[in-house]
């Protein structure tokens, strides 16, 4: 029981540290004159639109947006890869 609930302490600890490291990773998407960039928390931080974009804005944000969490979403699935992911999640809920 104790060792399950160190676990889980741990677990929180290595998933706040990836948390802190995903925050400093960015990502910028370009399409059809608009911008966005968006930290590894999937928090949007720029967001830039030329003037010939605003006549079709709606669909160019929709993309954009779309693009920017797909791209953000690979970047932390790399950056989790690479820090070694989340070792004895799987084991921590076995019988």
């Amino acid at each position: 029981m104790f060792n399950k609930l160190k676990q889980i302490k741990d677990l929180r600890s290595q998933a706040k540290t990836m948390q802190s490291a995903l925050a400093s990773e960015t990502v910028t998407y370009d399409k059809g004159g608009v911008s966005i960039t968006m930290d590894g928390n999937m928090t949007v931080t720029k967001l830039t639109i030329e003037d010939q974009a605003r006549q079709d804005l709606d669909k160019v944000l929709l993309d954009c947006f779309n693009e920017s969490v797909k791209k953000a979403q690979k970047v932390m699935a790399k950056k989790m890869q690479d820090m070694g992911g989340l070792p004895g999640l799987s084991d921590m809920f076995k019988s």
